[in-house]
């Protein structure tokens, strides 16, 4: 009833009035109830100083504590269905994993596991859901930090959030991280209880937030999809100084001084510029091949001609550097069977540079398979 009169306020009151009558009254509860168990997509709903239903022990999304591995499929669960069913695992996880719980490991979600068997397409079924429906109303939020949280977010950032304060409903928010916190329970975004950080789980979802996205009005969020959407020609058609430019202007501004040389910084900036890469790709980070790992990489989808990319960001050397480093460490090799071209990306940028404008460098190849 939260969820559903979430615009009704008597209709709620009537209904948490119901439920004080039924587990907090002392002349009724313990003559006639022995157990109660109760479901639904949200906590419990705080109702001024107390719950309603206090007495409760709570299960969520945040803390499914002992029941963590029937929020979903488990990773044995699946990988034994990909047997039965001789579908491919690896793809099984980049689509619906995401979700960890502790001493569960990875869970993901049912419904499109078994969509994805019974059609044998790996797609987004999210779209089929009622959860689906409110994605676009909440990344709409305007909150400080919300837009830029987004593009984050879609970008493959982890985003630290407080879950502490929600008042588990859909109408009760006091800023960003309320906004963020329902996201989790609706189960748009993963939690690690241990980092205290978010993310979008999967490759579905991911495309879920790129269609939502796009209809959002959000002046910066219309400018970073233009600029992205650029930043993709300009790779295409290898225009090696406006790709140096924009990841450049990227850099600048969404990474903290304390933070710009960071690995881990470094691989953010690439995914935060490619930010509408979903349209045609499935980004792998970390990519496994050859003798190491490719910073950031994108693949093709099966109905797409867009090249592959494999991606690599320098500090304090020539941009063939990072191609060389490519190449040297055959991180192509993962992906060369694919039957489609292949561009290397290397960029790089003079970390101490006496004028501090650490002004970024690009050099793209086609691989040619030496």
């Amino acid at each position: 009833m939260i969820r559903e009169a979430k615009n009704e306020p008597e209709t709620q009151a009537v209904y948490l009035n119901l439920l004080r009558g039924w587990f907090k009254n002392n002349n009724f509860t313990p003559k006639a109830v022995a157990a109660a168990y109760m479901t639904g997509i949200l906590p419990i709903k705080k109702d001024g100083s107390q719950s309603a239903i206090s007495d409760f022990d709570e299960y969520s999304m945040i803390k499914p504590l002992e029941f963590g591995g029937y929020v979903g499929f488990t990773e044995a669960e699946v990988r034994a269905l990909c047997e039965e069913r001789n579908a491919d695992f690896p793809m099984m996880k980049k689509w619906y994993d995401g979700y960890s719980f502790k001493n569960v490991g990875s869970v993901y979600n049912p419904n499109s596991v078994m969509k994805a068997l019974r059609n044998d397409d790996f797609d987004s079924y999210w779209t089929e859901t009622s959860a689906a429906e409110g994605l676009l109303e909440f990344i709409s939020k305007d909150y400080n930090g919300m837009t830029k949280t987004i593009a984050e977010l879609i970008g493959g950032v982890d985003v630290a959030v407080s879950t502490t304060g929600f008042a588990n409903d859909l109408t009760t928010f006091r800023g960003r991280d309320d906004v963020l916190t329902l996201m989790i329970h609706l189960g748009y975004l993963a939690y690690d209880s241990v980092t205290k950080t978010i993310r979008i789980p999967n490759e579905e979802i991911k495309l879920e937030f790129a269609r939502a996205v796009k209809e959002v009005s959000h002046k910066a969020t219309l400018e970073r999809l233009k600029e992205s959407e650029q930043l993709f020609l300009d790779t295409f058609n290898r225009n090696e100084e406006a790709v140096a430019a924009q990841i450049e202007k990227i850099h600048r501004e969404e990474t903290s001084p304390l933070h710009y040389n960071r690995e881990d910084s470094l691989r953010s900036v690439i995914k935060l510029a490619y930010y509408t890469y979903r349209d045609q790709y499935v980004q792998f980070e970390e990519l496994g091949a050859g003798e190491g790992y490719a910073d950031v990489a994108y693949i093709p989808r099966h109905d797409s001609d867009a090249p592959a990319l494999i991606i690599e960001l320098k500090w304090n050397h020539e941009a063939e550097t990072a191609i060389d480093q490519i190449l040297r460490k055959k991180y192509p090799d993962a992906i060369r069977n694919l039957g489609t071209r292949i561009l290397l990306v290397g960029i790089s940028y003079e970390k101490d540079a006496p004028d501090k404008s650490r002004k970024h460098t690009c050099k793209i190849i086609e691989f040619q398979g030496q």
